[in-house]
């Protein structure tokens, strides 16, 4: 294992996240202020309560999922991308770096910046909102499994994509669709029997179903389950990183 190699590799990612630090940080900031304006406070004022948990700390865990997935999707899949664009990943493919060495560091690059976004959502989050935290280390894993497999769907389509306008692609029109009907601001208990059985064909249920079960010790499906898919995601997309490597689809065209 090169572990120079993994080194330089996330310490050049995460400079280019350090050099936009304040933009960086603002935007998940005025972001969350933003929904809770909305959500908590126009709609909150009509649901006071959903499963015994006040509406406006029961919304944070879905706030999180939404820009842990789509940042770390964004920032892995345009730390691949550049290089391709550019022309120096032929450099870095023709250096003594293995594929698994290439991963590691992007992705891990892409999860970090990801887990700060999540990090400074939960600390806007409570000042708005009483939060309690009944399962801290499930919380915590839960975060690292969803930046770490999010990002690794983020490396496949900055390999898949052609154009800068690809990247964008997957993140608006795929994820956050799935985000928003997955529970995030409502619980699918909610829903006509006939959508909550639809609704169960939406992985990303499963996730935020998981993660706010670490907060409040309630959830739509079973914990096992939760975690059950999201490391069945992580494997498939670890599978299909290794067979784009393997064949060189789409990085040596």
């Amino acid at each position: 294992m090169n572990l120079t190699a993994i080194w330089s590799i996330y310490r050049f990612e995460m400079t280019r996240f350090f050099r936009t630090l304040f933009q960086s940080f603002l935007s998940p900031v005025l972001s969350t202020s933003l929904y809770f304006v909305v959500f908590g406070a126009a709609i909150g004022s009509r649901i006071d309560q959903v499963d015994g948990i006040d509406y406006g700390a029961f919304i944070v865990p879905g706030l999180i999922m939404l820009s842990v997935m789509t940042q770390s999707i964004s920032n892995a899949s345009f730390g691949i991308y550049f290089p391709k664009f550019i022309g120096t990943i032929y450099e870095l493919l023709s250096a003594p770096v293995s594929f698994l060495e290439i991963v590691l560091g992007y992705v891990g690059a892409a999860a970090t910046k990801a887990l700060f976004i999540g990090v400074v959502i939960l600390a806007t989050s409570s000042l708005f909102v009483d939060l309690s935290i009944a399962h801290p280390m499930a919380m915590v894993l839960f975060l690292l499994l969803t930046c770490l497999s999010f990002a690794l769907m983020g490396f496949i389509i900055g390999i898949w994509a052609k154009n800068f306008e690809q990247l964008q692609l997957v993140p608006l029109l795929v994820v956050t669709p799935l985000v928003f009907l997955g529970g995030s601001f409502y619980s699918i208990s909610m829903l006509p029997p006939i959508w909550q059985k639809v609704t169960l064909f939406n992985p990303v249920v499963y996730l935020i179903s998981g993660f706010r079960w670490s907060f409040f010790g309630t959830s739509d499906v079973p914990v096992g389950l939760s975690l059950l898919a999201i490391g069945g995601f992580t494997l498939a997309c670890l599978c299909v990183i290794w067979w784009i490597f393997k064949t060189g689809w789409r990085i040596r065209e």
